[in-house]
Formats: structure tokens, sequence, C-alpha cells
């Protein structure tokens, strides 16, 4: 039966609606796309801002679930089921509040807003400036509302855990010391002139600081009392079916968290054998020595920042070079490399990544963090940068982006749906440099270990904090015992307990891809083609495990 034209573009019509309205209640969203429609707005936490997103979400599940499934295409049947499944979890979240939680933040919370739209909005006409000014005075109002958001947290007994509300606290503190001439979002305004950067300055001395100043106020008040001494979720009012609703929410899956732990330690006891293997190879009595070893070299170590920059683009054209023997499909936006800022670098991650502009504007960005310098080490930040750019995050964001098969929510939105396939993509891709070669040598094969290690680690630490009441000293002990510096261990610990379930998303999904390349390899024997495992993997954007399972073995052929 052959599908009339209105019938067969509804789903695909519906969710474009749905990403419409997702980016005009995400203005700064769409800024990031290189949208500028919203350029002068700001997002509204206030409830009525919530309640315009709980409308939408209601309304886009409704009108899914009524769209008939019979003789919808693949496509077409995976993005109603992908409606449906975002939907359903953000009404179960605001159902359940979490926005009280989300409010306090130290590594994406509404201080860190501005910072990173002046990064991505251009401010270089007369039009684009005042739509600017615009969103910076806009301000005022966003910090209020999310000040409410901390009373309405007081009010409710649902506060945040107390080492997040102090994180936050030191970091607020930080941004408002730094002097009005030095102040980051002037400094990161992409204005032409002085006198333009001059009016920037004015709003941050009489809008920006001032609505910090007010939110630190009531964080550093009463909210700060009332923060939860324990660091773990299940401390919450509600808080085991909270934790429950945050793997579902970033895994697409329903896990037991006893279940998750112990994959953790499985999977640890896995790599320890691989790791052992390097070091005996070595001479080293254990790989705690080799992993020594690897600490004291200075040969190991960047000198600078733009050391640690520079061997990070080093890598990514190493990969660049050897990424066709591996995917028939590139992408071709551009990769640019670019450090932490200084402001937040202290609290951020090792390294992260954000996607190019749709129109090709702007290219990838991979941000390296250059704090505590001498712990950043070349073994680590190998693996790191096949993960978070090539062949990882950037081939499979940019190659969704691009993929002109895909309806505008599934190659720009498909993400809202969880964190797991991406994820789950970016740890697949760190043991595929090893594949590819792209090694230089048993250290940097160990920093991978390591980097595995760490990633099953974070199955035992976040249900060990969120489920089975962990301290956050014996999160951080566990790490150094799988092989992270202090630094790295407490800034990961206290990211942990702030994103509840996010930890979750690299080890589950990257078991997946692995479970079904080894499924379709025993299928397809020695017609089996890797490239196109990949492009087939990679080719129909992000998807929840569960449909990238049902749907993968149908999409790889094997040549005839």
């Amino acid at each position: 039966m052959t599908l009339p034209d209105d019938r067969a573009s509804a789903v695909d019509a519906l969710a474009d609606r749905f990403w419409e309205a997702i980016l005009e209640l995400n203005p700064t969203t769409a800024t990031v796309y290189g949208d500028e429609r919203y350029a002068d707005r700001l997002e509204d936490p206030s409830p009525a801002g919530r309640a315009k997103g709980r409308k939408l979400m209601e309304e886009t599940k409704a009108a899914a679930e009524a769209l008939p499934v019979d003789d919808l295409s693949v496509e077409e049947r995976i993005t109603r089921d992908m409606l449906i499944v975002i939907a359903d979890q953000a009404i179960e979240e605001d159902d359940q509040g979490t926005h009280r939680l989300r409010v306090v933040d130290q590594i994406s919370g509404p201080q860190t807003l501005l910072p990173q739209v002046c990064q991505f909005q251009p401010a270089d006409t007369p039009e684009r400036l005042e739509k600017f000014i615009a969103r910076l005075e806009a301000y005022r109002d966003y910090m209020a509302a999310n000040a409410d958001i901390l009373r309405e947290g007081l009010d409710t007994g649902l506060t945040a855990p107390r080492i997040v509300a102090d994180r936050t606290v030191a970091q607020l503190e930080r941004l408002l010391a730094i002097p009005l001439a030095e102040a980051i979002v002037p400094a990161l305004a992409k204005v032409t002139n002085d006198a333009a950067r001059e009016r920037v300055r004015k709003v941050t001395e009489q809008v920006i600081y001032p609505a910090d100043q007010a939110f630190l106020d009531v964080l550093r008040g009463d909210y700060l009392k009332a923060t939860r001494e324990e660091p773990g979720l299940w401390s919450a009012t509600n808080g085991e079916s909270l934790y429950r609703t945050q793997i579902r929410s970033w895994t697409t899956l329903e896990l037991d968290p006893s279940t998750v732990h112990q994959i953790g330690l499985d999977e640890l006891a896995l790599i320890d054998e691989g790791r052992r293997a390097i070091a005996s190879a070595a001479g080293a009595a254990s790989p705690q020595e080799y992993r020594q070893r690897l600490l004291d070299d200075p040969a190991n170590t960047p000198s600078t920042k733009d050391e640690l920059l520079d061997r990070a683009r080093e890598d990514i054209d190493r990969a660049m070079a050897v990424a066709p023997r591996f995917f028939g499909r590139l992408p071709k936006s551009g990769l640019e490399v670019m450090a932490v800022e200084e402001f937040k670098e202290k609290d951020a991650p090792f390294a992260y990544y954000f996607p190019p502009a749709p129109d090709g504007s702007r290219p990838g960005i991979y941000y390296a963090n250059g704090y505590d310098l001498p712990s950043r080490k070349y073994t680590k930040l190998a693996t790191t940068t096949y993960h978070e750019a090539v062949p990882g995050h950037h081939f499979q964001i940019a190659l969704e982006q691009e993929n002109p098969d895909l309806s505008t929510f599934r190659r720009l939105g498909a993400r809202i749906v969880g964190g797991a396939y991406v994820e789950g993509w970016g740890l697949y891709s760190e043991k595929l440099a090893d594949e590819m070669g792209l090694f230089r040598d048993d250290g940097e094969r160990f920093g991978m270990l390591d980097a595995v290690a760490w990633r099953a680690a974070r199955l035992v630490v976040d249900t060990g904090l969120h489920a089975l009441r962990w301290s956050r000293q014996q999160s951080i002990d566990f790490l150094l015992e799988t092989g992270l510096s202090e630094t790295d261990a407490t800034i990961e610990t206290d990211r942990y307990i702030v994103w509840p379930g996010q930890a979750l998303t690299y080890l589950i999904g990257c078991r997946e891809i692995e479970r079904l390349r080894a499924e379709l390899a025993t299928r397809d024997g020695s017609r089996f083609d890797l490239r196109e495992f990949h492009d087939q993997v990679l080719g129909h954007g992000s998807l929840p495990l569960a449909t990238l399972s049902r749907e993968l073995p149908n999409w790889v052929t094997t040549p005839a």
C-alpha cells in the first residue's frame, strides 16, 4: 500500500513544528545553531515559561499517538516514536519538579549562559548589536526567575546537594570579582568597535552583575542552609523515583541501579587485564607503577596551554588522514580547537565539544581544559580527542546535521532523546582509534584503557552515589584507584552529583554498539563491511538505544 503524500509527510511535519517550538522556547539553542530569529531573547524559566513547554509536550504526544503507524516508513516510525519518548520524559520530569535541582549547577547553570552565548552570537551590524543588547537586558528577568526557582526549592524541600551549591557560589563569586574593565561578557562580545563594546560593558554593569549578585544573595542565604548534606539523589524527597527517571532520561532504557553497578565492576575487571599486560611488557610491576612513570615523564606534560591545543590539533589531523579507511562518509564541517575559558576551567571537564552551525557559518569547536596544566597528560589527551572530536562527536553530530535524508528535527533536535547514543559513539570511537592505529605508543594505549576504565567506574560511582548511598569521598577514592588524577576525580565526582544518570550513557551506549557490531559480523562473516557498519550507525541521527538495536540489522547490508 502506498501512502498519500499528506499522510506520508504528517510525521515529519509534526516533528518540524515541534522543533520550531523548541527553538522559540529555547532561543539560545537557536543561536547555537545559527538561527538569529530569537537573538534578542533568553529562555523563560518562570512558571509561565515552563507551562508553555509542558503544553508543547502534551500536545505533541497526543498528536504523535494519533498518527497511525501502519505503512509508515522506517524513518517516519522512528520519528513518531522519538517524539513520544521525548514528550513522556519531559512531562514526567515536570511532574517531579527537576527544574528545582537544575537551577543550581556549576557546569551549565544559569550563570554560565551569557558567556557561552557570546561565543555564538555575532553583534557585528547595528541590527545584530541591538538584538544582542536586548538579550543582555533580558538577563535581569531571567536570573530573577531562576532566583524564584531557588525559593520554590526551599518551599518544596527539593534542594541541591551542598557541594553543588558551594561550587556554584564560588563560581559566581569569581565572576563578580572580575573588574568591570575585564568582565567576561564585554570581552567575549563579537562587536566591531570600542563604542559597541562600551555599550556591552554598561549593560554588564547595570544588569548582568546586579542580576548575578541578586541570584547569589538568595543562593548564599537561606537556600545554602537548606541544601542536602548527602550528595546522592537518594537523599532528596522521592529520590529513588527521581533517579530512575534520570537513568531513563539519559539512557532511554529501564535499568536497575544495582544491575548497572555490577556491570561497571565486571567491565573494570576485564579492562584491568589489558592494563596489566601493557605494564608487564614495559617491565613495570603493576599498572599503578606504569601509570606513575607516565605521570612523571616530562615529555608527557604540556608546558603551556598552546602546547596542549597544538597536540590536540595534530591528533585531529592524523585521525582525519586515516578516516576514509573506516568511514564511507566524512563530515563537511570543519573543526577548531579552543581552550576552556578561564572563569569556568576550574569546574569544567577535561574537554568537550560544541557542534557546528548547520549553515556552515561556524565550524565545530573542541574545547580542551588547561586548568592545573601539570595534571593534563598527553596520554589522556589523545583518547579524549578521539572521543570528543574525530572520529567521535564531531563525526556523529556533523554527519547528523548534514544528512539530507533526515527531517530538520532529526538533524538538529534528536539529541533531546538522551545521551546514550551520542556518548556511546564517543566511547566506541576511543576504542576504534586503536584499530585505526592512532595511538602513538603503548603509553597512549594505556591512557585509552584508563579512559575506558573511567567510564566503567562511572557506572559504579553514579549508582553508588545516587542509589547505594556512597559519600562524595568514596566516589573520589574509587576514581583515584581507577587511575584519575586528584583534580579529575574531584571535578568528575561533582559532575556526577549535579547530573545524575549522565555518567551511565558512555558505557551503556558503547556496549550496545559493540554488541550490534559483533552480531552483524557473525551474521555476515567475511562479507562484513566495517565502513558500511559505521556509515549506518551514523546515518540515521541520534536514536534511542532500543531503536538502534531494532533497526540497525536491517540497515547494514552485505555485498552480493
